[in-house]
């Protein structure tokens, strides 16, 4: 049987389609698979008597030491995967799994805490990091080769194996049908969580054996649990027009959602109006922000601490704000030892404490500070805090991202509830991060503020009670499920985003600035299964060419119908990866242009798909909207880049046509001179459209490249030049396919070094946009042509790739090849750093080696993925190597520390502090000094355009930057 799988925070199925779906259960499960503490739920189906609908908890038994089982409440989201000799035999075995070699739960965290290096902690919000493969074995973060690493859906998966284990060994033993598989089992996620978070989510409940699943959002499941409790009065507290704010921060994310009461034909119901942004802020922000003020008191300011001790640093700052945080109020200081390493295990101690007072000054100002409704948040191209390599947003003040949802809010709550100034009547909180009064307290005071002129001075908002917030989302996940089978109250929710796809603007439309005109898809608040034909407006397509359908969301637009064209201003939309294609047509795979439909569907598990139907044939083409990250990263375009007229880029398009149709026709070696002239203007300002353009042109008359040594050497330059750096233009991942195909023909005159050059230079060029496997076969390629000595290689056999004498100036850009491959496996690109420093002892760095190695040891990749990054262990022995020849001091070497000395904020990747305080020394008496100073120590310094040209090699195209929110 396939797994099922149905999203249930895009909207309610109509009720006839579900009772004889849920009647074929024994039991329905709400599980909160939370970052900090995962919890279980559930109703019995099978009893008909006064305990019919009574939603029950499950209790977890768990290793909570070596080899002892404890039952628990909640089931804390921890992985620890212990070493070979660790721990005595049998100490992670468990009643129905006496040779599982790994642990889950309490004992998790509590080992986790003594050896950090082997512990998985925030899972859930790995699911949402999208400058990593959520799908390969990532974490531990930062640790080295010796430790077992897994995903973070394969950890997510564990603990879902882990609940469903417990409920057949303890439920089901015994019972047919009765196995936790063969149940409806309700997984909540945030509100906030995008399509990938979803998708992944459900594949690690697959790998976990569970078959019948839907998704439902936090923030509701929080919700209908108020409701569980107040099933009978409800009616009785709440009107129609009021308005309920549901602020629910966990461990690793904060969500906000508002409902409203509404009057429909059968008495009160509710309607979900607006859900806020993922925001990645939570407990774990806040315990790190305690670490970092006690680490400032033990050893002078933040950042010194390596890994493990501020993983063991953390831990205990998470049990004392806990602690100082309780209602019992009964401990005013808590005291923080941290254990010394080897021979100086007591003399290394480092003791300190932390009180009260400074707690809630950490957390209730910092987190939770008054605020007006009008403050802005902290904007900026950078992410927040990168500790344990996660991207935390920048502004760390809850309640100003709550005032700033507020705001976006408004326009749809006047018009949901005809209120002209809307304010929330209701609070309900959860998550177990504000399980403190103390912080409810704040939040609720700081909305009576915001509100007060308008509502009144005696307003307040009234707090629902909340009495179990880390059991809550659990409960409310169950007592969906009782509602969708026995008719109870349900919560109106459908898509709280509307979408759209750009269309060009007519011929001398003028253009507004910087707005997108677009066709609204589909509108805001849809069903789930919402699906549909266009019939208005009409579009045309070009068949048997690329084409990028850019798609939009957006959560604040109201009003806009399904065909209607509109104007979106930027700060209003959120701008989704475009679905890139090529619509074959056609025996003779002409281009032309073919009147189309779009029909689209909102998917069960909340995604868009797109078809394409032919208004002439019965063609209908399916375009796959593909909302996971690319391997590729996105880059900026430009608004102001340089654009030309048609007739200007004809003649350019000509050029190249001349030289490269047909044999005898234009002289290669004078192209560019020809192109520059006739655009007047520096070839290093073109911008990525017009190289874009003529990179297509160039793959159209490829076959020219075969016509002599000067005619290939060219075109691969100046395609090379064309392409870079591989991403950046919506297109890019079909180019990326088309020149693939070149690699795979190869060289025409491969005996040719000039040839064999631009060859490496174009895959230098363009290696952002090769996937991991092509950049890997590349290096296959390349490889056996370094300049290094036989006996130092591995023991393997390399095909010849070139015909003909490696000449010395080739190696360099051999080197800068390979290591702009940023996604060759971790042992690849040591085994290069480790070549490089073996020449670099022998004699007189080349700058281009130098690049070479600062690229393949960077701190922060230039394309690829965090997970590819090499362990800091290594960097700093190539550091210290690299220090050690005692080499003059030129540019080239200063700007390689730099990079592998480079400050990110997240201790799996940043040096140690003594590494770091070697360089800068070394750095004082070089010109930039300040400015190196600064990229070493502060994680938010930014690259200037020379440093940014330098990472790429050469200038990167006007419109594209590096991302630094790696």
């Amino acid at each position: 049987m396939g797994n099922e799988v149905i999203d249930e925070s895009i909207d309610e199925i109509d009720e006839k389609s579900i009772e004889p779906e849920e009647a074929q259960y024994k039991y329905i499960i709400g599980i909160d698979l939370g970052t900090t503490n995962s919890a279980v739920s559930y109703v019995d189906l099978t009893i008909t008597d006064v305990e019919k609908n009574k939603i029950r908890f499950l209790d977890i038994p768990q290793l909570v030491a070596p080899g002892e089982i404890g039952q628990r409440s909640v089931l804390p989201s921890f992985l620890y995967i212990p070493g070979s000799y660790e721990m005595p035999e049998g100490s992670t075995s468990l009643p129905w799994d006496t040779d599982r070699k790994y642990a889950v739960g309490e004992i998790a965290r509590e080992q986790g805490a003594v050896v950090p290096g082997r512990l998985v902690s925030s899972a859930k919000s790995w699911l949402c990091h999208t400058s990593v493969d959520r799908t390969s074995g990532i974490l531990p973060w930062g640790e080295g080769k010796d430790v077992e690493k897994v995903s973070p859906v394969e950890a997510s998966a564990r603990y879902l194996l882990h609940i469903r284990e417990v409920w057949n060994e303890t439920i089901a033993r015994g019972r047919e049908g009765y196995d936790l598989e063969e149940q409806m089992v309700y997984l909540t996620v945030p509100a906030s969580f995008d399509e990938v978070a979803r998708e992944l989510t459900v594949k690690a409940s697959n790998q976990a054996g569970l078959k019948h699943i839907k998704l439902m959002e936090e923030p509701l499941a929080a919700f209908y649990a108020w409701l569980y409790q107040h099933e009978k009065d409800w009616q009785k507290i709440m009107s129609p027009g009021q308005l309920i704010i549901v602020c629910d921060v966990g461990g690793g994310t904060t969500d906000f959602t508002i409902i409203a009461v509404v009057e429909g034909e059968n008495g009160l119901s509710f309607n979900r109006l607006s859900v806020g942004e993922h925001l990645m802020l939570g407990g774990d922000n806040m315990d790190m922000t305690i670490a970092r003020n006690v680490e400032a008191q033990l050893c002078g300011r933040p950042g010194q601490l390596d890994s493990k001790r501020w993983h063991q640093l953390t831990h205990q700052c998470r049990k004392a704000k806990e602690t100082l945080l309780s209602e019992k109020r009964d401990q005013q200081e808590v005291d923080i030892a941290l254990m010394g390493t080897g021979g100086k295990l007591i003399a290394s101690t480092l003791k300190s404490s932390i009180s009260r007072t400074q707690v809630e000054d950490l957390i209730v100002e910092g987190f939770f500070p008054f605020v007006s409704l009008e403050d802005k948040q902290k904007t900026g191209s950078r992410k927040g805090l990168t500790e344990w390599g996660l991207p935390y947003v920048q502004e760390p003040a809850i309640t100003k991202h709550l005032a700033a949802f507020w705001q976006r809010s408004v326009p749809i709550l006047e018009k949901e509830t005809g209120r002209t100034k809307p304010f929330p009547d209701f609070l309900l909180f959860n998550g177990g991060s504000l399980t403190p009064s103390i912080i409810r307290n704040r939040i609720h005071d700081a909305v009576q503020k915001w509100f007060r002129d308008v509502a009144g001075k005696d307003w307040s908002p009234r707090e629902l009670h909340n009495p179990q917030p880390e059991l809550a989302v659990a409960v409310g996940a169950a007592n969906y499920g009782i509602a969708r089978i026995f008719d109870g109250i349900k919560v109106g929710a459908g898509s709280p985003r509307a979408y759209y796809v750009e269309v060009s603007y007519s011929q001398g439309e003028e253009k507004e600035n910087k707005s997108r005109k677009a066709v609204c898809l589909i509108p805001r608040s849809s069903e789930e299964g919402f699906e549909s034909q266009l019939r208005k407006p009409e579009f045309e397509v070009l068949t048997n060419k690329p084409v990028a359908f850019n798609i939009f969301s957006s959560s604040t637009r109201i009003g806009d119908k399904m065909g209607d064209i509109v104007m979106l201003s930027e700060d209003e939309i959120v701008i989704l990866p475009p679905i890139n294609t090529i619509l074959k047509y056609g025996k003779k795979r002409e281009v032309i242009p073919l009147p189309i439909h779009l029909a689209v569907c909102l998917t069960e598990i909340g995604t868009l798909e797109l078809w394409c139907n032919s208004q002439k044939t019965t063609h209908r083409w399916q375009l796959q909207f593909d909302v996971r990250l690319g391997e590729s990263p996105p880059a900026q375009a430009s608004l102001s880049a340089e654009t030309f007229d048609s007739e200007t880029f004809e003649l350019v398009i000509k050029e190249i046509q001349n030289v490269f149709e047909k044999k005898g026709g234009g002289n290669p070696e004078s192209l560019l001179k020809h192109i520059t002239s006739i655009l007047e203007l520096d070839r290093t300002k073109w911008s990525t459209p017009v190289i874009r353009k003529m990179a297509d042109a160039l793959f159209k008359f490829k076959k020219g490249r075969s016509f002599s040594p000067q005619h290939e050497a060219r075109w691969l330059n100046l395609l090379g030049f064309c392409l870079r750096p591989g991403f950046g233009d919506p297109m890019d991942d079909w180019r990326t396919r088309e020149i693939w195909k070149i690699f795979l023909e190869g060289l025409n005159f491969d005996d040719k070094h000039q040839c064999r050059t631009e060859w490496r230079i174009l895959w230098r060029r363009v290696a952002g946009g090769l996937k991991a496997g092509q950049q890997l076969e590349l290096y296959e390629q390349l490889s056996p042509s370094l300049p290094i000595d036989e006996s130092k290689r591995k023991k393997k056999k390399y095909h010849k790739t070139v015909k003909g004498k490696i000449f010395s100036h080739e190696g360099p850009e051999i080197w800068m090849a390979l290591a702009s491959l940023e996604r060759l496996p971790v042992d690849n690109k040591e085994m290069l750093g480790n070549q490089l420093l073996e020449r670099f002892s022998d004699g007189a760095l080349n700058p281009k080696e130098l690049w070479a190695l600062s690229r393949l040891g960077a701190r922060i990749p230039f394309h690829g993925p965090l997970d590819k990054v090499i362990s800091v262990r290594e960097v700093s022995i190539w550091l210290n190597k690299l220090m050690s020849y005692n080499h003059d001091a030129t540019n080239a070497l200063a700007h390689a520390l730099v990079q592998l000395a480079r400050s990110t904020g997240d201790r799996g990747r940043d040096l140690p502090a003594a590494d770091k305080d070697i360089v800068i020394k070394w750095l004082d008496n070089m010109p930039n000094a300040e400015q190196y100073r600064e990229l070493i120590n502060n994680p938010e310094s930014a690259l200037g355009k020379k440093e940014q040209d330098w990472i790429f090699g050469e200038s990167l195209p006007p419109g594209l930057v590096i991302s630094s929110e790696n």
